[in-house]
């Protein structure tokens, strides 16, 4: 349960006039929700230090694009996103001073609009039926316009790249063995997930990835819409937010071996949230999901199996939302 202490890593230390940004390692620990249930060891992304693990992905993009003089101090930044990862992006460019602006679909939970601007960054709304399309169209016009700084999340392989020689070597040096048979995550960018299966494979663990896919109940995408908007989510179920089908160039299955792509109710995937959040993990939608599919594939596996996933962000961003109430 303890995490050892760590270097953080290296392409995450990003000078900035005196100032050193350092994504630390997050704990890795036993999670079970029941005495029947099985043990899942769960990364305690919502940890890092603006509450998910797009930190490590906004440290890195950057950092990069810093130290090979792309950026420097007072330049613009600009994505389609939302809600983690332009929060991250915004914590980020405080820190090295750099403007940023967020583009971000209207409908989006004010919550994360909120948190970009407490950070001193910009929020751009576009129109609600263009969904994340016309998000990102609207980051590529200011990108050519502004001759901004675009991180292109959903395309910039240095998004997995944080995972495969971060996260990945977290998990191996937390794990008692430093040995897992499976490990979940949902898709928005795929960087998580394949990031994690190259930091794997890298260290010789061929682990079985598993993509998390929400399904509204009865698979009917019409039934259980709640609070979040369609366009930020997976198009199977809008309850889930930062879910997205079809927007990555990250993530292709047929380049992971053994990969599963496991479905789980909306509906369950928010109950399970709920269940973590009173078990005192402050969590989003997204961990129930990779939660209860975790719980699934080491069902499958029995006992003793070591199947790994990430809590990927706080609570505080969905108060407004269903997974509340609201």
């Amino acid at each position: 349960m303890a995490s050892p202490q760590q270097k953080p890593f290296v392409c995450q230390t990003l000078p900035s006039e005196g100032c050193i940004l350092q994504i630390p390692p997050t704990p890795l620990v036993p999670v079970k929700l029941g005495p029947e249930e099985p043990l899942i060891w769960c990364k305690l992304e919502f940890l890092n230090p603006s509450g998910s693990t797009k930190d490590r992905i906004a440290a890195h993009i950057l950092g990069k694009a810093w130290r090979q003089g792309r950026l420097k101090k007072g330049d613009l930044v600009v994505e389609a996103s939302s809600g983690s990862t332009s929060i991250a992006m915004a914590m980020v460019c405080a820190q090295l001073g750099l403007r940023f602006i967020a583009i971000m679909p209207e409908g989006v939970s004010n919550e994360r609009s909120l948190i970009i601007r407490a950070f001193g960054g910009e929020v751009r709304k576009t129109p609600r039926d263009q969904g994340i399309v016309g998000a990102i169209a609207e980051t590529e016009r200011i990108a050519r316009e502004e001759r901004a700084f675009c991180p292109r999340q959903f395309e910039n392989p240095e998004n997995a790249e944080a995972h495969r020689f971060g996260t990945a070597h977290e998990i191996v040096s937390q794990l008692p063995g430093g040995t897992l048979e499976a490990f979940v995550s949902g898709v928005g960018t795929g960087g998580t997930l394949v990031g994690l299966y190259q930091g794997f494979r890298d260290q010789g663990i061929p682990a079985k990835p598993v993509a998390a896919i929400p399904i509204a109940r009865g698979g009917d995408p019409s039934k259980g819409v709640g609070c979040f908007h369609a366009p930020e989510t997976c198009c199977f179920s809008s309850r889930i937010p930062g879910v997205i089908e079809r927007m990555s160039k990250i993530y292709q299955p047929d380049a992971l071996e053994g990969i599963e792509e496991l479905e789980i109710e909306d509906e369950t995937a928010l109950a399970t949230a709920r269940k973590l959040i009173r078990e005192g993990f402050p969590v989003g939608p997204s961990s129930g999901l990779n939660y209860a599919a975790a719980l699934e594939i080491a069902r499958r596996l029995g006992p003793g199996a070591v199947v790994v996933t990430v809590l990927p962000d706080r609570m505080e961003r969905y108060f407004s939302t269903e997974l509340f109430g609201c």
